[in-house]
């Protein structure tokens, strides 16, 4: 049995499968795919904290499927623009645990971990396979992927 670090950027793919869809990620069918065989090390779903009661339910939902989840506060700027994403935080845990591990799950869409993927692949030899909505997941990520999987309609909800 392979072992799988599983890393999801849930902000990304809640609103990459809004824009694409209109429908939500469905976190039991990807769970179920992505340890079917495998052994988790770890998984983490990283997501911003507005404080309000449905997102608690949500969040606890990811515990019980077996995330662990981090949270950081929605900060809303005095001009009006907001700022919340966890790309360092991603990246800190990716090279941490993901090294330890044979297969390196990444959800997002995120050019920026292009870079992360090359590393993962190249300094430990981990596989990193990203699951992104295809036309809203950037190229750089697609090709540096070991394995690229479409978020399309068998991973959401409805």
């Amino acid at each position: 049995m392979s072992s799988v670090t599983i890393l999801v950027d849930v902000q990304n793919i809640y609103y990459t499968s809004r824009q694409a869809y209109g429908k939500s990620f469905d976190y039991n069918k990807f769970w179920a795919e992505v340890t079917a065989g495998r052994t988790v090390d770890k998984a983490i779903a990283y997501a911003i904290d507005r404080g309000d009661e449905k997102q608690r339910q949500f969040q606890n939902i990811l515990r019980a499927i077996g995330f662990e989840v981090k949270l950081k506060p929605f900060i809303q700027r005095a001009d009006g623009s907001a700022k919340g994403d966890w790309d360092v935080g991603i990246t800190l845990d990716a090279i941490e645990y993901g090294q330890h591990s044979d297969v390196l799950v990444l959800a997002s869409g995120d050019g920026d971990f292009a870079l992360l993927a090359e590393r993962l692949i190249s300094k430990y030899q981990t596989e990193v396979e990203v699951y992104g909505v295809p036309s809203l997941t950037a190229q750089a990520l697609v090709n540096a992927a070991s394995r690229f999987l479409p978020i399309g309609p068998e991973l959401l909800l409805g």
